[in-house]
């Protein structure tokens, strides 16, 4: 199942034209291209609305979330203010599992969501198995006691999920021996590491 999983994950890398996960990074840079047999041939020109639905998908599958999810953080994001774009990447990054992979106790926002999902993950003290759950400024993320002696925990506790994640934001205060980390305040987009041109999307949901 693991394996299959992990097989979608590169197949959607090179049709996205971006590494998903660290094994997907290792097949990226082998097979820079489509998959399929015409993958290495010379692409026609995509409409204004392939090139908006794809940016959407590519943004969309960084969190690893559904449209219907992905929809609803778009009409949140219409009603803050400042820039839609922006304020959409913002509040996906606030989700529970995009933080617990940010800090580094997961590998893949795959493994995050399923950290969270059966149960290992504490926020202010209170088990929290909600992936989309919206973490707020100065609480604090924490793999339960019981759950860090697991041999997954430990591996991320020595920092070996770190070395091949991107380096942990500044908006994250993460202590990776303890397993905690601390939203310490609202993420900025260009602080996010995600790639994705936000106003594409914006102008996909806006059509």
């Amino acid at each position: 199942m693991a394996n299959a999983r992990s097989r979608r994950q590169v197949r959607l890398s090179r049709a996205l034209g971006l590494a998903l996960t660290p094994k997907a990074q290792r097949h990226f840079e082998k097979r820079p291209y489509r998959p399929g047999e015409h993958g290495r041939a010379r692409r026609r020109s995509e409409s204004d609305y392939a090139v908006r639905l794809k940016e959407k998908q590519r943004l969309r599958a960084q969190y690893g979330i559904r449209e219907a999810q992905m929809r609803r953080a778009f009409e949140q994001a219409r009603k803050e203010p400042g820039l839609t774009g922006e304020s959409l990447v913002e509040l996906l990054e606030m989700r529970l599992d995009a933080l617990v992979l940010r800090a580094g106790f997961a590998r893949t926002i795959a493994q995050a969501r399923q950290t969270v999902v059966h149960r290992h993950v504490l926020v202010d003290g209170k088990l929290v198995d909600r992936p989309s759950f919206r973490v707020q400024p100065g609480q604090v993320i924490q793999i339960k006691p019981k759950s860090q002696t697991r041999e997954p925990f430990q591996v991320a506790a020595a920092g070996e999920h770190q070395k091949v994640l991107p380096e942990v934001p500044s908006y994250l205060d993460v202590q990776i021996e303890k397993l905690r980390a601390e939203l310490v305040r609202r993420p900025k987009r260009d602080e996010v590491p995600v790639t994705c041109d936000v106003q594409l999307v914006v102008e996909f949901y806006a059509r």
